[in-house]
């Protein structure tokens, strides 16, 4: 049986869930104020999210890792003995790492690249690398494997509030608010992803605590009867966010919870979401 890799950005957040035999994560880069960091390995979420929240308006960018690196670790990975690879990356509608992952694919010889578009960020890249480990580990072809976790963001959904939409704005990752802006920055939107994972805006809330209220409504209605995961994502706001999935568990009296999830939203993207963001979603088993 042919050795497989799996490569997933570290916007996944994996990093914060422990590490995975055969997985490989490619961080991106934070520029805060005048230094560089890479994601994880130079500093934390919860690190992160205190700077900004105390100097909200400190110079803050990203960038996607070059083209080049990826190359050389497909390269090393191909070294360690792999014969394919299955990558996992955050949504191509907010960011580029995947058709940079797809071109070095196409620059390594003798090992087959599959990349995946998750449409999503965070958990739900994490589920995809856990199931391309038990469906890897059942026998399964690689290439199989790549079209069966093609399919898990169909059954997926996130539905995203941010506390302000100045850093989401400002960054260019928020679709359809044109021509309303300067009243819109003042709202507590609620986003989620479509199906071609943009972020866009679902409902324009006032209060956050009605922003909150509002998600969990939407999500109860659309758990009824399902299998799934749930998914909590916070910044500087776990305590609050834990309380939210255990409300949720309270109420779901007619789904099957699986499993329930809470997990840091990794600086890099967190620079784009802004402190006091939070997200609560769910992943429908099969």
């Amino acid at each position: 049986m042919n050795k497989t890799a799996i490569v997933v950005c570290g916007n996944s957040g994996i990093d914060y869930l422990g590490e995975f035999k055969d997985v490989f994560v490619l961080r991106s880069i934070l520029n805060l104020g005048d230094k560089e960091y890479e994601d994880f390995i130079d500093i934390k979420a919860e690190e992160f999210y205190d700077i900004i929240a105390k100097d909200p308006d400190i110079n803050l960018s990203t960038s996607q890792t070059p083209v080049g690196k990826i190359r050389e670790m497909f390269e090393n990975i191909k070294n360690l003995g792999y014969k394919s690879i299955i990558c996992i990356t955050i949504s191509s509608k907010l960011s580029g790492t995947v058709n940079a992952m797809r071109l070095a694919g196409t620059m390594v010889e003798d090992i087959d690249v599959y990349t995946i578009d998750s449409k999503f960020v965070s958990y739900v890249e994490v589920w995809m690398v856990l199931e391309a480990k038990r469906l890897l580990e059942s026998g399964m072809d690689a290439s199989l494997v790549a079209s069966e976790i093609s399919l898990i963001p169909e059954r997926c959904r996130v539905y995203v509030c941010v506390d302000t939409l100045k850093f989401l704005v400002k960054n260019g990752r928020l679709n359809g608010v044109a021509g309303f802006l300067g009243s819109f920055l003042k709202l507590k939107p609620l986003l989620e992803f479509d199906n071609d994972g943009a972020l866009v805006t679902k409902e324009k809330i006032r209060t956050l605590p009605k922003a909150k209220a509002r998600t969990m409504e939407i999500l109860l209605s659309e758990i009824k009867g399902k299998n799934i995961i749930l998914i909590g994502v916070y910044t500087n706001n776990k305590e609050e966010v834990n309380a939210l999935l255990e409300q949720v568990k309270a109420n779901a009296n007619d789904c099957n919870l699986v499993d329930v999830v809470l997990c840091p939203l990794t600086p890099v993207v967190g620079a784009h979401a802004g402190p006091g963001t939070f997200a609560l979603g769910y992943i429908e088993i099969k």
